[in-house]
């Protein structure tokens, strides 16, 4: 997550840093072609698109993040608001006011979102089938500012990314205080960029995370016992990475790189390369998922100041067969 007030200092952050060049291609990568945008939100109205969890028929359902709302958007672009977290009054975060972020879908379409306040209210939140009047579940410590968010349903358990305090907690899905399942310094923000631990995924028995101020992308196994096995820095030079998915049952992941206006395509040998950019329709990309061959980015457009265009924006993944 990144945006807007707090966001001069992490912007000029941007500028000092040298972006590395990208890995060589690839015979095997995927290629993402056919970018196109399927729905601009309103930017004035706080519908900054923040994380994404997908239906079934191949819906989006999108935070967003000031309007702290979760909202449903079709393939065609149709937009439905499905929930809206509770106002709070003089709520104080790292980036100014109350914001939702991450969220994840069970598959009898129960939504938990992540919300940070400042407040009481931060913590994890759930929304019923087909939307409604959002229940907190998860509580967490006023300080925190939990972002991507993933459930692994198989052991009832969520993951969720803070990006201030450099920690990976877990929650049952029953609710309650979460539990500090990864801390250490690869998940910590740094005096310079103060955003931390971000994005967040579930995967091969690994919880992955994106570390915003470090630029790198990391790997936690899951134990047997269900604790933390040690990090794993996985890919570096991903300068401002906000969140990423998995493009397949593989390693190969597309990352969002929110200060750059790009994705990159980050091969499980760390290397990486861009396969879309702010000419695609790119507008301070936030969030990534995939379902078969489709491609869905989130653009929150924190940083335009003249002419913001939030939006989603699909593109089609073709996987390659080594030669």
């Amino acid at each position: 997550m990144s945006g807007h007030p707090r966001l001069a200092a992490v912007a000029g952050a941007a500028v000092a840093l040298t972006v590395l060049a990208a890995g060589p291609a690839s015979a095997g990568d995927p290629t993402v072609t056919d970018p196109r945008v399927v729905a601009h939100f309103d930017f004035a109205a706080g519908q900054t698109p923040e994380n994404i969890a997908l239906e079934p028929d191949g819906s989006a359902d999108i935070t967003f993040a000031f309007a702290h709302q979760v909202a449903r958007v079709t393939k065609q672009g149709a937009t439905t608001i499905l929930a809206t977290l509770p106002e709070v009054p003089g709520a104080q975060t790292p980036v100014g006011g109350a914001v939702a972020l991450g969220i994840a879908r069970a598959h009898d379409g129960t939504l938990y979102v992540t919300y940070a306040t400042g407040e009481k209210e931060t913590g994890i939140w759930r929304v019923a089938p087909g939307g409604g009047v959002p229940e907190q579940i998860g509580f967490f410590p006023a300080d925190a500012f939990p972002n991507g968010l993933a459930l692994d349903e198989d052991c009832g358990t969520l993951y969720t990314a803070d990006t201030r305090l450099g920690t990976v907690w877990s929650l049952p899905v029953t609710g309650g205080e979460p539990t500090a399942w990864a801390t250490g310094t690869a998940l910590e923000p740094t005096a310079e960029i103060p955003f931390g631990a971000n994005g967040l995924k579930v995967h091969d028995g690994a919880v992955w995370v994106s570390n915003t101020a470090r630029a790198t992308l990391l790997r936690i196994p899951i134990r047997k016992d269900r604790t933390a096995g040690p990090v794993e820095t996985r890919a570096t030079g991903l300068d401002f990475i906000d969140d990423f998915a998995f493009t397949g049952h593989g390693d190969t992941v597309l990352a969002a790189l929110i200060m750059a206006d790009k994705v990159e395509l980050v091969r499980p040998d760390g290397t990486h390369k861009t396969v879309l950019t702010a000419a695609d329709g790119l507008a301070n990309p936030t969030s990534l998922a995939v379902r078969h061959k489709t491609a869905y980015v989130n653009s929150a457009a924190f940083f335009d100041p003249t002419d913001p265009d939030p939006n989603l924006l699909l593109a089609r993944i073709s996987k390659n067969k080594l030669r």
